[in-house]
């Protein structure tokens, strides 16, 4: 068994593979401080309650975009789980190459999803992950990871509509009965998805349009990417754990 950890901007997710079978998930709160030994607690606890033997742990590895939390997080796995992880950046084995400008630029989890997304679909991909940023990566045919796009996620866009006027409330992020609104709610709900679904469709025409790649596979992965894949004609596949075997396709190529 190994355990794989996505440190993300708003949660940092594990999972338990054994072998190739997701065994177990669970989350906890990036934005929360925690010492090494509450990192370790928390681990343990959660490891206890979905009945993961900590023994039965071969291995950990872990893809940050979050380098605050990366001290005590790394010091807990060491501690509590006996393991030395594999953490995800330059050098590692991944089995595609960053071919933009500067590769070091390019965040660990978005490297992650690519893999996977190459693995399992193919090239070329292009992969979409609806986070705290929407991102669209491209993967060539032969395995490069050759261009980005980086536009504000949908809760970042709905937060800035709700903090930044004075009459407009916080809404849940859902699709309206209809684009034609005629309330408040569901007026923001309209232009935030919709919205979404109409620069998804966009920027994977351009895409498509400007790489020559006819055959481009599409696949969506993030919390509100189901969502909007279930709209967006675009989008051909959607999977919600794509980072997770991203890291554990990953660590099978470094392991020695």
């Amino acid at each position: 068994m190994i355990l794989v950890i996505d440190v993300g901007n708003t949660n940092i997710t594990y999972g338990v593979y054994k072998g190739k079978e997701l065994a177990a998930t669970f989350r906890m709160t990036t934005k929360q401080a925690r010492t090494s030994d509450e990192y370790g607690m928390s681990i343990m606890e959660l490891l206890r309650i979905h009945s993961v033997d900590r023994g039965d742990l071969e291995g950990t590895i872990i893809a940050s975009v979050v380098p605050n939390v990366m001290h005590a997080l790394t010091g807990a796995v060491v501690r509590y789980l006996g393991t030395q992880p594999v953490i995800v950046g330059p050098g590692i084995k991944t089995g595609i190459r960053v071919v933009t400008e500067n590769p070091r630029q390019i965040g660990a989890d978005r490297i992650v999803d690519a893999v996977a997304a190459y693995e399992i679909y193919g090239g070329p991909v292009l992969v979409l992950d609806f986070g705290t940023a929407t991102t669209y990566d491209l993967v060539s045919e032969d395995g490069s990871f050759a261009a980005c796009i980086i536009a504000p996620g949908i809760r970042i866009s709905a937060k800035a509509l709700w903090e930044g006027t004075a009459k407009l409330p916080e809404v849940e992020i859902k699709k309206p009965k209809s684009i034609l609104a005629q309330e408040t709610v569901s007026s923001m709900q309209a232009g935030l998805v919709y919205g979404q679904i109409g620069q998804t469709e966009y920027i994977v025409s351009q895409v498509k349009k400007e790489s020559g790649y006819d055959n481009l596979k599409v696949v969506a992965t993030g919390g509100l990417g189901r969502l909007i894949s279930e709209e967006a004609e675009s989008i051909q596949f959607y999977n919600s754990t794509l980072t997770l075997e991203g890291l554990r396709i990953i660590y099978e190529k470094n392991r020695k």
